[in-house]
């Protein structure tokens, strides 16, 4: 970058002193908060694993730019809200990036955008086959020890196109041209363990079978006692995901679209929360509250048509000031024929699924699979994925202590309800503001610090400002990281 000599410009307002602004010679950045996550990354190998998954055909002496760095530009960029390769045109002479990517910070040029884009179009099926094994063999290392149970949430998630990439086809429930990707995430620990790029017309549970089989086997081979738990909306509760689980051994809780029979059969159940709604009303307006939804389950056998046999089904009717609902769960998971609330209050739980959802569309720009080449925006879906995995391990590292003695001691934290779990996870939210939280927030109060960064023979040093208001999380933040590497943090290499 060239630093033109003596430009200046003086402003004057509101009756203050001369303000002038100028260029500096200093090396600059406002994305220091990303060497803490480089750190971890290089102790967990993550990026690393990912660029050694791909086919490099070309001559590595003749090349400027690895594909670990380009695989490490693209990802931390993400991160950082670089959604796009263009962004990286003014991003290749930032210092923190040339240090993530392990060059010096006064070091050459990272890749141009052009550069990023051959890359990107230059992947191969072979490379992202062996991504959806890498992303299955990084879920089995993040953990310390063999889990008892593990909970997976599939979901479809609609990318809508503003282009003509291949494969992008209408999709009449969503209106809109787009991809409908399969996404399948871990409710135990917050990662996304399988990835599925599908054309836009797709249904919402193609290739999810395969999908499922393949990873319930994979885990079962790492853990051969471990009970698996897998949970979707309605558009996976079909008999194809049914038997999968029964072959497989795994328990299942699915949404199951309403219809004639259903509703014939629920008929005194909806007439019971009616029922209690009114007497909930009547006794609020005597104590001068508010009321609370009255709610009603059960549970019967229930065979469709294109069903083998009978299976459970769980029914809730509920009552409250918009109206009536009725929902229905079909259900294999222990206790569902005991416990027709507990079942359904389970599966509802995959609610948190959207939020995995929202952090790779929105946080992790997922809805930027704007290659024209269809493998290269399913190229693109894995390094979202990666980038959302990087953040949630992140998250682990150095997140706060639990709030959960605050709250109850003897009940863990799953069985909590109603008030209690939403004063759980207040208290939670307030003693650990980024545990939890979506990748906005990080980069708001962590990630976009800005910095200086001197370079001399022997070290890089980043200089923070010491009136930056986060500065304080940040220390906290390292020094949980420490604690977890076991260690003082080397610098990224």
């Amino acid at each position: 970058m060239i630093v033109q000599d003596g430009w200046q410009e003086v402003f004057s307002f509101g009756g203050q002193e001369r303000i002038v602004m100028e260029a500096a010679r200093a090396q600059l950045t406002h994305d220091a908060g990303l060497l803490p996550v480089r750190a971890l990354d290089e102790r967990l190998g993550l990026t690393a694993a990912f660029a050694a998954a791909l086919n490099d055909p070309r001559d590595p002496e003749l090349s400027a730019h690895t594909a670990l760095e380009m695989v490490r530009q693209r990802v931390y960029g993400i991160l950082a809200d670089y959604e796009d390769q263009n962004d990286h045109d003014t991003l290749r002479t930032d210092p923190i990036f040339k240090l993530i990517v392990g060059r010096r910070a006064d070091g050459a040029a990272l890749a141009s955008q052009p550069a990023l884009s051959r890359f990107e179009n230059g992947i191969d099926i072979p490379s992202l086959k062996r991504l959806r094994q890498l992303f299955i063999d990084q879920f089995i290392a993040s953990f310390d020890r063999p889990p008892r149970h593990l909970v997976f949430d599939l979901d479809a998630v609609a990318d809508p196109a503003h282009g003509h990439q291949q494969l992008t086809f209408w999709h009449n429930y969503y209106d809109q041209n787009q991809y409908l990707p399969l996404v399948v995430t871990c409710a135990t620990n917050g990662l996304v363990v399988m990835l599925s790029l599908r054309h836009g017309s797709a249904h919402a549970a193609l290739g999810a079978d395969d999908d499922l089989e393949y990873l319930v086997k994979r885990v079962r081979a790492a853990w051969p006692g471990v009970l698996v738990y897998v949970r979707g909306d309605a558009a996976f509760g079909i008999p194809s995901l049914f038997d999968v689980c029964e072959r497989q051994n795994v328990f299942y809780a699915f949404g199951l679209n309403s219809n004639k029979v259903l509703e014939r059969w629920t008929e005194p159940l909806l007439a019971k929360a009616v029922a209690a709604w009114e007497a909930e009303q009547a006794g609020a307006r005597a104590e001068g509250r508010a009321a609370v939804p009255a709610r009603r389950f059960e549970g019967f056998w229930y065979q469709a048509e294109s069903w083998g046999g009978q299976r459970w089904v769980v029914a809730k009717a509920e009552a409250n000031a918009e109206g009536t609902n009725r929902r229905f769960v079909i259900s294999n998971r222990p206790g569902a024929w005991f416990s027709a609330e507990a079942t359904y209050d389970e599966y509802a739980g995959r609610g948190e699924s959207e939020n995995r959802n929202k952090e790779i569309k929105l946080g992790c720009a997922m809805g930027r699979l704007s290659d024209h080449r269809f493998v290269a925006n399913y190229f693109r879906l894995y390094l979202s994925g990666m980038a959302l995995n990087l953040l949630a391990r992140f998250r682990q590292a150095v997140r706060a202590p639990e709030a959960a003695q605050a709250v109850a001691e003897e009940v863990p934290a799953e069985a909590l309800a109603g008030r209690q779990r939403q004063r759980y996870f207040r208290l939670r939210r307030q003693q650990d503001v980024l545990g939890r939280a979506q990748p906005d927030t990080w980069r708001r109060l962590v990630i976009k610090v800005a910095a200086e960064v001197v370079v001399s023979a022997r070290r890089a040093l980043v200089r923070l400002s010491g009136c930056w208001p986060h500065l304080e999380e940040l220390q906290k933040m390292c020094q949980r990281l420490h604690r977890y590497l076991g260690g003082p943090a080397h610098a990224p290499t």
